[in-house]
């Protein structure tokens, strides 16, 4: 059933045998928000054969200016993002099995959840897990397309690792030399920047099209490597803002070698996916809101909590979630706080920034 990608096939670079190496891919997406509905729109009508999806979240209104496998009705009826995609993708091209997850993408289940994949691509939002992926893709030889947006500006950059940190032989169908590979992410960015020092999309918003475009580059990417074009790969670092219209590419080449050895890709040092299992707490990008992951994630009856919690405010359920506001729970500026619960545990508290109050309403709710 390839008729349907004629006009892709007509591409010198693809043809029958790339479109068969495409149909016979797969590939995860760490995300699935802005960048990631839009990467996984691309590489689902293109004809990979498996989409993975993470994603940790709900779709709300907001989404929409910019996540575009979504419509005011997932947002009616709660529904994850990527359950939501899953949908959306299957009636855009019945060919492709989609894997949909609705969790925390962390050291506890990246290998998993990585499992049989070709590539990686990220639509993430903070640099803690881009460094958790970096680690997975240059441990286990896995191709990494990073990219982030924000504002009006957008990066990406391709990573295929140098084999000799692997601890186990390439997973991946895409091969390359090591003439071929690249430096890795923390080659680039030594270290995440300190929190309140980089824009955000709370601070600084974002525009729908420049997230758009950087996504764009990453499924070309991706698609490249996945139909076997390994020399055609953008081995530079893109740098894009579309308000002031300038567009950069950095020769980083030469990261890899510097005088401070990279940590994960020249000292074979995985700090990330070996981090320690430990309740967390993240701050979610442009909610107000705290997500806690207890440390040892079990099965939730989201219907029983939900008639426990009925005495403290409104909570309803389905197969995905539990959703409400507490009565009594209010912020600072007397709004109340809203509770989202998965049945593995996880939970995201809305109406609060600081994790200190978010551990307090999981402990007093849903349990220590």
């Amino acid at each position: 059933m390839l008729e349907r990608y004629h006009r892709q096939m007509l591409l010198p670079g693809i043809g029958q045998a790339g479109q068969r190496r495409l149909r016979d891919s797969h590939a995860l997406v760490v995300g699935c928000g802005a960048l990631g509905t839009v990467i996984a729109d691309a590489l689902a009508r293109a004809g990979i054969g498996k989409l993975t999806i993470v994603d940790r979240d709900i779709v709300e209104l907001t989404n929409l200016q910019r996540q575009v496998l979504y419509d005011e009705a997932d947002v009616k009826s709660g529904m994850p993002k990527a359950e939501a995609a899953k949908a959306k993708i299957a009636r855009i091209n019945s060919q492709v099995a989609v894997a949909a997850h609705v969790d925390d993408f962390n050291h506890r289940n990246a290998e998993r959840y990585a499992s049989g994949a070709d590539i990686i691509l990220d639509g993430l939002d903070n640099f803690e897990t881009r460094y958790l992926i970096n680690d997975l893709a240059v441990m286990r030889g896995l191709p990494y397309i990073y990219g982030g947006a924000v504002g009006t500006t957008g990066v990406s950059m391709a990573v295929l690792p140098h084999s000799a940190k692997r601890q186990a032989e390439s997973r991946s169908r895409i091969t390359w030399s090591d003439e071929q590979a690249t430096p890795c992410l923390r080659c680039v960015f030594p270290e995440a920047p300190p929190p309140g020092t980089s824009p955000t999309c709370d601070t600084a918003g974002v525009l729908g099209p420049v997230v758009t475009m950087i996504a764009a580059h990453q499924a070309i990417q991706a698609l490249k490597l996945l139909t076997g074009n390994i020399d055609a790969l953008d081995r530079s670092l893109l740098s894009v803002d579309v308000w002031t219209n300038e567009s950069r590419s950095f020769d980083i080449s030469a990261a890899r070698s510097a005088a401070s050895a990279c940590p994960c890709c020249v000292r074979g040092e995985f700090e990330f996916i070996e981090g320690e299992s430990a309740s967390a707490t993240t701050s979610l990008c442009g909610r107000n809101a705290v997500q806690v992951t207890p440390s040892a994630p079990g099965r939730l009856d989201l219907k029983d909590v939900a008639a426990r919690l009925t005495p403290h405010g409104d909570f309803t359920s389905n197969a995905f979630l539990l959703r409400g506001q507490f009565r009594a729970e209010r912020n600072g500026q007397g709004e109340a706080l809203e509770l989202t619960l998965f049945p593995n545990g996880r939970a995201i508290i809305k109406g609060t920034s600081q994790p200190d109050v978010a551990r307090s309403i999981y402990a007093k709710y849903i349990g220590a």
